[in-house]
């Protein structure tokens, strides 16, 4: 019998869905962050239940063959990322096993029905984030301190050098620190809800080299602006400094006000050759590069001649509506977040693309109202819905428009194979699955996959 606070030596035979360990102890199931396959270690079980627990690992007996030194000293004890530890060839391995068990064990599609195509990772694993929301705090002796969160808690652990962010990230923060030093400005106290630096939010733009800062504060004031943003200005790129105002007592990073310092509140940035604004409550894709390769596999998937009309649904700011647009008849956008179908309508007016139509509300009250009250149809649907999937009234309206091609472009594998059961059972087949590897270094993974009407050769 497994207990709490024991020590066990276990060999780890599997990884998890976020990236952990998992090995056995005489059958009974145990998931050890920061342990990866092939590892024998020594484990102490911190939570135990009836048919599996967990264990933190204490010590590597004998290590993996894939087991790898971290580019980051504190990988281990941040959040960031999961499996940091681990090569990268091994990682894209892992999530793509993990993407193909999901759909074979939860959605039931068998591997000879659809094309398994070779995960797109990266050339360069590292320094890919174009975004970055240091949270400010101070350490045991009151000097200030910017990092990330450990995981699942609000306890900061310094980093001010994060492998996976942008490399100015540094720099940036030390300008911050010294100025909030020299004019006794304190950090924010969750518990007590005094202080004023909350976070502070870093934006470069890969392609145009364009960088903002955005310093999230609990008050409307901040002492020597005008001295920091000339230090800011030296920074390469520097294009816009505001301040962020969020007074509410909220683990919610952002308020709804925004102060400029200096620029026009935006940064740009290109995703192939579209353009986008970027302000600091703007949504925009972290990882640029693997955006690219994403949405060109959805357009691929899409197959478009000019004469489609397109529904791309939960869409966001328009990134995968302004692509398809441009190879196809009309493309209608849906998305539940205002301030994002006014980023996405006001980046169709940038690249002057002017066959996409936005609108904001539920897809899956939105689409059925267009489709029965208007008879608007699709002959592609592309959606992009978050994690927990698509509501299942909206696959029932998907299905009864009846397109040839649904593009689903899914953040997690789990709730794609159920979306991916459900399509199948109403006449659709999964003729591609793609993983694209977003988020190196973690455990996630997201895929693209191409269903058909059309019965398989």
């Amino acid at each position: 019998m497994v207990k709490k606070n024991e020590e066990y030596t276990i060999e780890i035979e599997d990884m998890g869905s976020e990236g952990e360990g998992v090995g056995k102890i005489d059958g009974y199931t145990v998931f050890v962050k920061d342990a990866i396959p092939g590892d024998v270690a020594k484990i102490k079980i911190v939570k135990e239940g009836k048919t599996y627990g967990y264990g933190r690992l204490m010590e590597v007996i004998k290590p993996s063959e894939y087991r790898v030194e971290p580019a980051c000293k504190e990988a281990r004890r941040c959040g960031g990322c999961q499996i940091q530890e681990m090569s990268y060839e091994a990682q894209l391995a892992f999530k793509e096993k993990k993407v193909q068990g999901n759909l074979e064990r939860i959605g039931k599609v068998p591997p000879t029905e659809y094309e398994m195509c070779t995960i797109i990772g990266m050339e360069e694993p590292f320094n890919y984030r174009n975004k970055a929301q240091f949270p400010v705090g101070t350490d045991k002796d009151g000097n200030i301190v910017t990092g990330f969160y450990a995981g699942r808690t609000h306890s900061i652990i310094p980093c001010d050098d994060c492998a996976i962010g942008d490399k100015a990230n540094k720099d940036i923060l030390a300008i911050i620190k010294n100025h909030m030093k020299k004019y006794g400005i304190k950090p924010y106290n969750e518990e007590t809800h005094t202080g004023l630096v909350r976070h502070i939010l870093i934006r470069r733009g890969f392609t145009t080299g364009e960088c903002m800062v955005c310093i999230i504060i609990n008050g409307l004031d901040f002492k020597g602006s005008s001295e920091l943003v000339e230090e800011l200005k030296k920074i390469e790129g520097m294009t816009s400094i505001s301040l962020n105002i969020n007074r509410e007592k909220t683990n919610v990073i952002m308020g709804k006000m925004v102060i400029d310092l200096y620029g026009e509140g935006y940064i740009t940035d290109y995703i192939g050759d579209v353009k986008f604004r970027i302000s600091p409550l703007s949504f925009y894709q972290v990882n640029p590069v693997q955006t690219k390769e994403l949405y060109g596999k959805a357009l691929e998937f899409a197959g478009l001649t000019g004469n489609e009309t397109v529904w791309d649904l939960y869409c966001g700011v328009g990134t995968i509506s302004l692509f398809l647009a441009k190879s196809a008849r009309k493309v209608y956008g849906v998305e539940i977040v205002p301030e994002a179908i006014d980023d996405a309508r006001k980046n169709a007016k940038l690249n002057d693309i002017e066959n996409v139509e936005f609108f904001v509300g539920k897809a899956e009250e939105v689409v059925p109202k267009m489709y029965k009250e208007y008879g608007i149809t699709g002959d592609v649907v592309v959606v992009d819905p978050p994690r927990k999937g698509c509501d299942e009234k909206l696959l029932e309206t998907m299905v009864s428009m009846s397109p040839e091609k649904i593009v689903y472009v899914s953040c997690d594998s789990a709730t794609l194979a159920r979306d991916l059961k459900y399509l199948r059972e109403y006449g659709y087949y999964v003729k591609k699955v793609q993983p694209v590897d977003m988020f190196p270094h973690t455990g996630h993974v997201e895929t693209v996959c191409l269903l058909s009407k059309k019965c398989p050769v």
